[in-house]
């Protein structure tokens, strides 16, 4: 099959598999050629089968495994975050109670003003200034500058765009952010696995990747998901050791819990590095169609963002931008924000009290849902849930390593459940371990 892929430009060569594709000739989970290899049999350089496979990969038809090499996609949709289209009790979501999302309707009206024409400024003026205070207040960098996204997941792929190549080695948590595995895999990067624990990312883990040569770093500082774990501040200093002496890693940390969680932010951003990110979506607290994150980044990094968000064509909208800061700043938002985020955290802690009284346990201690571990294999005990009448996900789609052991972990979002239904569905996981 090899040898039917033709072409001697990126585009041509992109055209090639897409037509095999086509004609039912390569099947999804077929692999590619590696790189070298299919430079070599098509006698063109090396960095035009990058491309090539770089072109396949953003436009969803390829999907890079690193060492496992680049595989035809299929034609089904990946697991994503969100309600599902089902009958079901939906406890897979991963998504905030819409009741606690703050009504913009007072904020509207505050937006109006002059339009904002093409060749403008990406960022609003007032938004960019409460930015920079809130983001210093964290991490006090005297060379911090701020940049404005359509959201966290539209940030970590522009990052990522701007300081790697296809086959570079990206390290992140595992197990993973559904997004993340993702952008990092439709990006033709290499995802290099690092363990989490009960205080983030280990120490053991971010060395290995460093010793493989990772030219980024994703981490979730805050409630990481699914684990709902966060980093101590012990093991954020004990990490900052490690990459003290890799000052050109760039470290992107997604803190999208940032003002729901009751824990400090602690990062592995030392005072010395050189490439950084601390990128804030707005997503979790005033609602996901909002589609905005902010980001505190070193200046060289600032400065690539922002090629890539030129005015009048990928910016974000400023009337949007005005409205996250109205909400952001008005007393009345603030205090709803807090108060979703004493609910999430109180609705946790009683159901994980609850799964504790009957041997269930869980260590997730941030975030909106919950890391369950049970004595039977996730994908058994998910069926037996659906059985009756539930709908959860399971630790399995969000690993790194396809070959990995089965997870007997499941991701469960109840914060929005009545108390009946919470009962309901603690008997029927306490039964599903049967």
């Amino acid at each position: 099959m090899n040898a039917d892929i033709t072409g001697t430009t990126a585009a041509e060569i992109a055209d090639s598999v897409r037509a095999l594709r086509e004609r039912g000739m390569l099947r999804p989970g077929d692999a590619l050629p590696p790189v070298r290899e299919l430079a070599s049999l098509l006698g063109v350089n090396r960095n035009t089968a990058v491309s090539a496979y770089r072109q396949l990969a953003q436009a969803g038809l390829v999907i890079s495994r690193g060492r496992g090499g680049t595989l035809i996609a299929g034609s089904g949709g990946v697991a994503q975050e969100g309600v599902a289209d089902t009958v079901l009790h939906d406890v897979a979501s991963g998504n905030p109670d819409a009741r606690l999302i703050p009504d913009p309707t007072k904020a509207l009206g505050r937006i109006v003003g002059r339009p904002v024409l093409y060749g403008e400024p990406v960022i609003d003026a007032e938004l960019e200034q409460w930015t920079r205070e809130w983001m210093l207040a964290d991490l006090p960098r005297d060379d911090l500058q701020v940049c404005v996204t359509s959201g966290a997941v539209d940030a970590v792929e522009r990052l990522l765009a701007q300081a790697l190549m296809r086959d570079d080695a990206v390290a992140l948590e595992d197990p993973c952010f559904l997004a993340s595995i993702h952008t990092v895999r439709l990006g033709g990067y290499r995802a290099i696995p690092v363990p989490v624990d009960d205080e983030g990312m280990t120490v053991a883990g971010v060395r290995a990747a460093l010793d493989a040569g990772v030219r980024a770093i994703i981490s979730t500082p805050r409630a990481q998901n699914p684990t709902g774990v966060s980093l101590s501040p012990a093991r954020a200093a004990a990490l900052q050791d490690v990459l003290a002496e890799h000052p050109y890693v760039l470290i992107i940390e997604d803190d999208h819990f940032s003002l729901l969680s009751p824990h400090p932010y602690a990062s592995l951003i030392g005072p010395q590095h050189r490439r950084y990110a601390l990128v804030r979506s707005v997503s979790k607290f005033l609602g996901p169609d909002m589609c905005l994150a902010l980001a505190g980044t070193d200046p060289v990094t600032a400065e690539r963002l922002a090629m890539r968000l030129s005015p009048g064509t990928t910016w974000v909208s400023h009337l949007l931008q005005r409205l996250a800061h109205a909400q952001l700043t008005d007393a009345d938002v603030r205090a709803q924000i807090a108060a979703a985020a004493t609910h999430y955290a109180q609705r946790n802690a009683t159901f994980t009290a609850a799964l504790e009284q009957h041997g269930i346990t869980t260590n997730s201690s941030d975030g909106l849902s919950l890391w369950v571990r049970l004595e039977v294999p996730a994908r058994v005990a998910a069926d037996k849930l659906m059985r009756q009448g539930w709908l959860a996900r399971t630790g399995d789609e969000f690993r790194l390593d396809d070959a990995a052991p089965t997870s007997h972990h499941l991701r469960l979002t109840v914060h929005d459940l009545s108390d009946a239904d919470a009962a309901r569905l603690i008997g029927d996981l306490v039964a599903a371990q049967r």
